[in-house]
Parts: structure tokens; C-alpha cells; sequence
């Protein structure tokens, strides 16, 4: 019997409520399975460990998860901790530390769900996001000179590499390519950011030739978001930079009817470091402790853990178990205009995933 080894880091926020959830749904999902199951090893690492340390995670922290299976994430951010060192001190250290450059954002309208665009089917809108998750926009690179005087001074520099930009459009090529539809947009901005962009778009076009089955366009950020609202079925398989696609995701999620059930991976797609699921919908801290949060976006991403670890029939499973509860109204949490709590919805899951195992052996 296989067993993977996960890290848990539910951080801050209801990600402490949502990390133990999905942790609940791959227990019940191992029971239903003979051929792996799971070992998970909790790290208290956030804005609490921020207020006794001095920092968000271990500086050897790395070193302790560099060998597990996946990691499942919860959130990064406290409303008493600048939100640079909540992010610069726990997600990207790791996203970074391990070069996740492929962040993976799957948005589709799932059963049930009530998204805000007129004339919009769930065949309408059905995207993968591909984001550049190493480099440009978030590379880091800057500083502040003169603080606190009249010429204070401060710079973000967007650094994008050719091998960079390459292996970000080759991991896209081949997304879309595996795609029903093999389509791919390209997101750029390289009318106005006429070095590094207009690099990306050679680039883009320098690697779709190794994908000759795949039809590819390009789409200023700035239209794209209009083509995602008025168009949405003219759309699949997105890639764009850090930032573009960290807001297009966002939009994207919105339109398919909530944060809340929105996930991500952050992939290594060699397999050199373990990748990290989450989900994307931040920390609210306003709901925290109040068992509201929609666990959906942490059962969703640990459908693409599953995946990435090759575990696609077990990955369908808890996917369909999903769909059946988004399908439920009475299993809708607040974000969905419903009532039920973290636990109600979690239990369903776990149920529903009991219940299909115990179909297929009789």
C-alpha cells in the first residue's frame, strides 16, 4: 500500500478551519481505498507563530517539508501583520523556496452555484489559469531609499527570464494541448510594457510551434477581462504573468460564483519539491472562528492534489462528491447564499464519499 506523506499548514485565519477539513476528506477517502493512504504532519507556522518568533516560518523550515508527498495549505495573512511579511514570510518562501512556477487555477461553474453572468451555462465557462508563479511582477526585486524624507524613493522591478517565460508557456502548451478543446490564450500588455512583454509574446510564439495542435490568441489583460465577462465561451486554457493572472483568477472565481469554492496549485512540474494545493479565498479573518467558511475551495484543491500525485480515480471521487453537495442548496455556506456551516458541508463530503465506496463493493 502506498502512503503519501502530506504537510498541513492552515496559517492564519479559517485556514485553520478549512486545512483540518480537507484533511477529514482524505481520512474518509483512504478508508474507501485499499491501495494508499495518508500521513500528515501539521506545522504551526503563521501570523500566531510571526507574533512568538519573530517570523512566520522556521528558517530551516523548508528543510522539514522538503520531503513530503504535497502540501495543503490554508491562507497567509493577519490584519496585525503587514500583509508583505505575511506573504514574503510563508507562501512565497515555499512557492519560491521549492520553484513552484506553475500556479494552476482550474474555474468552472460547478452544480448548483448561481453565477452572476445573464445567458452564461456551465458549458460557458470552463478555464484553466495558468500563472506565472516564479518571476515577473512578484520577483522581488526593488528597494526603498530615503524613508521618512521628502525624496523617498521606492521601485518593484518586474524581472522576467527567457528560461523563465519558456517553461511557463511550454507547461500552458501542454495544458491546453490535453484539453478537449486544445485553446489557449495568451494574456499580455505589450502595447504599453514594450521590453519584457513584448519578450513573453516571442516567446509565446516560439513555443507554440512545438504544439501544432494546439490554436492559440493573444489578449491585452485589459480586454480580457471584458472577453471574460461578455465572452466567457470564447475562452479555456489561460497563461499570464504573476500579477495578471493573480487578478484575473480572482474575476475569474467571482464569475463562477464565489471565492469560496476556488482552488489552486502551486506545481513543481518536474516533481523536484512537493507542490502545494490551497485554496485562493485569503484568510477572512471576519468569519474566522464562526464555522462559516466554504471548505469547497480546500475539497477542490485537494482533487488537484491528487492528481499531481496520480491518484486520478480517487481525485474523481471526491470531484464527484463536490458536485453533489455544490448541487445541494441546503449545503451552501454564506458565500453561496445559504446557511450551512464548515462541518455540515465537510460531513456531507465524507458521507457521500463512504457511500460510493460501499455502491461500488456491493
Amino acid at each position: 500500500m502506498k502512503t503519501y506523506s502530506i504537510a498541513t499548514i492552515p496559517g492564519d485565519g479559517i485556514g485553520k478551519e478549512v486545512v483540518p477539513a480537507g484533511q477529514q476528506v482524505l481520512e474518509a477517502l483512504a478508508k474507501t481505498s485499499s491501495t494508499f493512504r495518508f500521513e500528515f504532519e501539521n506545522f504551526d507556522w503563521g501570523g500566531d507563530y510571526y507574533r512568538e518568533h519573530g517570523v512566520m516560518m522556521p528558517a530551516d523550515g523548508l528543510d522539514a517539508i522538503r520531503n513530503k508527498d504535497a502540501i495543503l495549505f490554508g491562507s497567509a495573512g493577519d490584519p496585525h501583520i503587514p500583509d508583505h511579511i505575511t506573504l514574503w514570510g510563508l507562501r512565497l518562501k515555499i512557492c519560491q523556496g521549492f520553484d513552484q512556477y506553475a500556479n494552476v487555477r482550474p474555474t468552472r461553474i460547478l452544480p448548483g452555484i448561481d453565477g452572476p453572468l445573464k445567458r452564461c451555462g456551465p458549458d460557458d465557462l470552463n478555464w484553466v489559469i495558468v500563472r506565472e508563479n516564479s518571476e515577473g511582477e512578484y520577483s522581488g526585486v526593488g528597494g526603498r531609499v530615503h524613508q521618512g524624507h521628502p525624496i523617498e524613493a521606492a521601485t518593484d522591478v518586474s524581472m522576467m527570464t527567457r528560461a523563465g517565460v519558456e517553461r511557463i508557456m511550454r507547461f500552458a502548451f501542454k495544458l491546453a494541448q490535453s484539453r478537449p478543446r486544445k485553446l489557449l490564450t495568451v494574456i499580455t500588455k505589450s502595447n504599453a510594457q514594450r521590453h519584457a512583454m513584448v519578450m513573453w509574446d516571442e516567446i509565446a510564439l516560439q513555443i507554440s510551434k512545438e504544439s501544432p495542435d494546439v490554436t492559440w490568441d493573444k489578449e491585452l489583460v485589459d480586454a480580457s477581462t471584458a472577453r471574460m465577462i461578455n465572452k466567457p465561451q470564447t475562452l479555456d486554457t489561460i497563461v499570464a504573468t504573476n500579477l495578471h493572472a493573480d487578478i484575473l483568477s480572482d474575476l475569474a472565481a467571482a464569475l463562477a460564483g464565489s471565492l469560496g469554492i476556488a482552488p489552486t496549485g502551486n506545481i513543481d512540474p518536474e516533481h523536484r519539491y512537493p507542490s502545494m494545493f490551497e485554496p485562493i479565498h485569503g484568510s477572512a479573518f471576519d468569519i474566522m472562528g464562526k464555522g462559516l467558511a466554504n471548505p469547497v475551495g480546500t475539497f477542490w484543491s485537494v482533487v488537484m492534489m491528487l492528481e499531481h500525485l496520480g491518484e486520478f480515480e480517487a481525485a474523481k471521487q471526491v470531484m464527484s462528491a463536490i458536485e453533489q453537495v455544490t448541487a445541494n442548496p441546503k449545503l451552501h455556506t454564506g458565500d453561496l447564499g445559504g446557511k450551512a456551516t464548515t462541518a455540515q458541508v465537510t460531513q456531507a463530503v465524507c458521507e457521500l464519499l463512504t457511500a460510493g465506496a460501499q455502491r461500488k463493493a456491493a
